[in-house]
């Protein structure tokens, strides 16, 4: 897995953020890899052949609950899932439990966010698609815990595992290049969560298709 985290980035404003699913699409296609985008709330109905996530979903219920997000709205509007408890919208564990329930009630992917291995393991035994590891002081800076943190990865892989269950675990926070990519895989990553390291580039079919190709088995036979 291979989600490509838009936040708010003035990057992807207006018609700039279908631009980028056409590049997501097209790469994805290419390579083979499963890419997810999560734009904005208001751009969720983007034109995305893959699957498109919410960057948070609000453990509210249905009706008379205004301005929040919820898990059976997404899924009626074709949303695939969300992330959970990102570390920019942090969320209660009662919370994060509940909304893992929903979406798997639901059949929809969810991924939650943790900043530790004490809450990779915490949160796997929800069961949750999955796990994605992100230290709230590499996010953005450049510099990928792949690289900073090796033992960060390796740990929350033997945690998620632990749990026993089908959770996966993704690698964010820092990843600027393909090398960031391939060093997360060979730790036991099953995929990258990213954002600036994407939305900010200045070419983006160029650092997509590196991203993506850093995770292919034998990238140098594609």
């Amino acid at each position: 897995m291979f989600i490509i985290n838009y936040k708010n980035y003035e990057e992807i404003s207006g018609a700039k953020a279908a631009k980028l699913a056409i590049v997501a699409q097209k790469v994805a296609k290419k390579y083979r890899v499963k890419i997810a985008i999560a734009p904005p709330h208001h751009l969720l109905g983007i034109k995305y052949t893959g699957p498109v996530l919410a960057q948070h979903t609000d453990n509210s219920k249905t009706g008379s609950t205004t301005g929040f997000v919820i898990p059976e709205l997404l899924k009626a509007s074709k949303v695939s899932g969300s992330l959970i408890n990102h570390s920019e919208h942090r969320i209660a564990a009662k919370d994060i439990e509940d909304l893992v329930n929903r979406f798997r009630q639901l059949k929809m992917i969810s991924v939650v966010c943790v900043q530790n291995v004490t809450e990779a393991a915490k949160y796997a035994k929800l069961n949750p698609d999955y796990i994605a590891i992100e230290p709230p002081e590499l996010i953005g800076s450049g510099k990928a815990v792949s690289t900073e943190r090796p033992e960060l990865i390796t740990e929350s892989v033997k945690a998620v595992q632990k749990a026993e269950n089908s959770t996966k675990l993704l690698c964010g926070a820092g990843i600027v290049s393909g090398q960031d990519v391939r060093k997360a895989i060979e730790l036991g990553s099953s995929g990258i969560l990213v954002a600036s390291g994407i939305i900010k580039a200045k070419n983006w079919n160029d650092i997509v298709s590196e991203f993506a190709k850093a995770m292919l088995k034998t990238p140098s036979n594609r």
